[in-house]
């Protein structure tokens, strides 16, 4: 079941609107995993928990009466202790209440503990489900998404996300509901030991304490507001320039790049300011309200000791719970203050589960049956944007087992084909079919299975060499990842280098050449071994030299494969089956190489000029050799070996691309 669909096992949480509804929506949404229908056990802690509570707040009830008998006793027995054994002035009321005083607390720490203890698994395991669930929804997410998103930004909310889930899930079982069951017993305590007014007095200042801190918490929660969009500013822009390093480094702009994080860090220094000297504004409201609370209540203890009615014991007692109120009260507005704060946290990471899938499964859908392989585009119309159509009646065929190439100048619509293949956007008209199945009508998961892509730009994980050739099929052997290495002629340079295939390629595969990654992402589509390959301008940022060896690991893959070729460089598709050239989103020209040089159109243009190009760059060339001093540098093909093996032993990366 994708995670997005709404079950009693798999709940969506709903959308959030205003920041009262955003704090409602919240506490709906956690619930179901605070409370998870299909996990008995953790309901049993929950319910344990919330025992334990009633258990450590009864205790917390005793604490003081225990304090007011003690005092009350030693009171009494003050002068009657000179005619009494020390064994017997042990076992009198004195001592043994100050020894219950001391037990009651060492109880009532026992038990919160305990509750706490008993709660921790299912906080963190309703922590667990939601990034989770999270992170699975944004891969279901469109491209169109992926590409609009700031990395840095989104690592920031779904971390500030996770945190706040696990502050309410924990905050609303282990201190709001205690909180409300203490501040109700410590009022009906107080009524029964003493009158109303004791419980008028708290009652106002209980008011006036929770209606100060809602205020001056909200007053808080803009200034929280802006202080965590600074901290994401930053951190965005601290990303973007680190994932950018080389870029920095090209156009000497460290001083630039620091400058600019300097000013958001700057707007993050100053909302962090104010949001500290607006706690201390709270902290010390709070403080006045309740003192003035303790002191009108003591002193009215005061007057009935001096009337008769009331007993140091009743003093010290009245005070003792009233410290005791206090560390609840101050938790109350503590509370308050986290779960608002925890709801701005978590209300992005809620807009991303609750962002709707632009390209869903449709009910029924079945896994695509590949018989053959053909690939036919029908009457293809597609736009990013309404108003600007890309592709326009778009129909060809890809025969099974068979290679077809789309070219055509920048912007035309080439790659936009590819995606829409691989059904990262739906076509906006027409149909494309595989094996007579729409594409459309089938499962994402089958669909993508049954095509190997090899893209322009090859991005690999930060991880060995292994682990990233081994990503077109997790179950292959050690011996299969060898193979696949060595038919895209890459297995040579692997163990060459000091760890061999266990090499780590560095961030975004830094430490490869451009070349060395082409030769990975065709060895991971080789252990695919899909029925449909699908080539997107897989050589266009290549030299000739590299391009060549490249181009031959390509066509040993295409074999027997009903192959589609995104090109650039019109020299690697001559021996294409059909060749399509695009041009404003319609197909202009259609045939072979042969027949499009033939008829002199835009085919033969392109042809001519990329001629042109390359036979200039060969006499630039021819003229470099003539001036080179003999032997000054090592031939290129040590170059290459040199310096990429440098690279990948931790040395300073060398493209060979670059050198060539």
């Amino acid at each position: 079941m994708n995670v997005h669909q709404v079950s009693p096992t798999n709940p969506k949480p709903q959308p959030v609107s205003g920041e009262q509804g955003a704090l409602l929506r919240t506490l709906y949404n956690l619930w179901p995993f605070i409370w998870p229908s299909d996990r008995r056990d953790l309901k049993i802690r929950v319910a344990l928990a919330t025992l334990l509570m009633f258990l450590a707040k009864a205790a917390t009830m005793a604490v003081p009466f225990t304090f007011k008998w003690a005092t009350d006793a030693l009171a009494v027995s003050e002068g009657a202790t000179e005619n009494i054994s020390w064994v017997g002035w042990a076992l009198a009321a004195p001592l043994a209440l100050t020894v219950a005083y001391g037990f009651t607390r060492v109880v009532m720490a026992l038990i919160t503990q305990a509750r706490d203890g008993m709660f921790a698994k299912v906080a963190m395991h309703a922590v667990r489900r939601i990034a989770v669930i999270t992170f699975e929804h944004m891969h279901l997410l469109s491209l169109r998404f992926h590409l609009e998103r700031k990395t840095g930004g989104l690592a920031r909310v779904l971390d500030r996300g996770r945190l706040g889930i696990e502050t309410i899930s924990r905050m609303v079982i282990l201190q709001l509901l205690p909180t409300v069951v203490e501040v109700a017993m410590v009022a009906a305590v107080l009524l029964y030991v003493f009158d109303w007014r004791y419980v008028a007095v708290i009652t106002v200042t209980v008011t006036l304490y929770t209606v100060y801190t809602y205020y001056a918490t909200e007053w808080r929660i803009g200034i929280r507001r802006r202080m965590n969009d600074s901290d994401t500013e930053a951190n965005t822009k601290a990303i973007d320039s680190l994932l950018n390093f080389e870029t920095v480094k090209y156009f000497n702009s460290e001083e630039r790049e620091s400058k600019r994080y300097d000013r958001s860090m700057q707007g993050y220094e100053e909302a962090s300011v104010k949001s500290y000297t607006s706690l201390a504004v709270l902290n010390a409201g709070q403080a006045v309200i309740f003192t003035v609370g303790l002191t009108g209540v003591m002193a009215m203890c005061v007057m009935g000791i001096r009337n008769g009615t009331q007993t140091v014991g009743d003093f010290v007692m009245i005070n003792a719970m009233m410290i005791q109120l206090y560390q609840p009260l101050n938790l109350l507005g503590m509370l308050y203050r986290e779960i608002k704060q925890a709801v701005i946290d978590i209300e992005a990471m809620f807009r991303i589960l609750t962002r709707d899938l632009e390209i869903e499964d449709r009910p029924g859908a079945l896994p695509l049956v590949v018989t053959k392989g053909a690939v036919k585009f029908e009457n293809v119309v597609f736009a990013y944007d309404a108003a600007r159509p890309i592709l326009r009646d778009i129909s060809f065929e890809v025969p099974a087992g068979k290679t077809v190439a789309i070219v055509g100048p920048s912007g035309a619509g080439k790659s936009t084909i590819s995606r829409l293949l691989y059904r990262f956007y739906d076509v906006s008209g027409g149909r494309i079919t595989i094996d007579g199945q729409d594409i459309r009508d089938i499962k994402q998961s089958s669909l993508r299975q049954a095509i190997g892509m090899v893209p322009q730009d090859t991005v690999l994980f930060n991880d060995t060499v292994r682990y990233n050739i081994r990503y077109g099929r997790w179950d292959a052997t050690d011996a299969e990842v060898e193979k696949a290495a060595d038919m895209a002629r890459i297995d040579t340079f692997i163990r060459m280098t000091p760890k061999g295939y266990d090499t780590e390629v560095g961030e975004r595969g830094l430490k490869l050449s451009g070349g060395e990654k082409q030769r990975v992402a065709i060895a991971r589509t080789i252990l695919k071994a899909p029925p449909i390959l699908l080539l997107d301008e897989a050589t266009s940022a290549l030299d000739s030299h590299t391009e060549r060896d490249i181009q031959d690991a390509l066509d040993t893959v295409s074999q027997n494969r009903t192959t589609l070729v995104i090109a650039h460089r019109l020299s690697t598709i001559i021996g294409a089956d059909e060749i399509i050239v695009l041009e404003h989103g319609r197909i202009a020209e259609r045939g072979t190489h042969a027949v499009l040089l033939a008829s002199g159109g835009l085919y033969a243009s392109m042809w001519n000029r990329q001629r042109e190009a390359d036979e200039a760059r060969e006499k630039l060339a021819m003229i470099g050799d003539t001036d080179e001093q003999p032997n000054r540098n090592p031939p290129l093909s040590e170059q290459n070996t040199l310096d990429t093996t440098a690279s990948l032993s931790g040395g300073t990366p060398v493209e060979a691309d670059a050198a060539e």
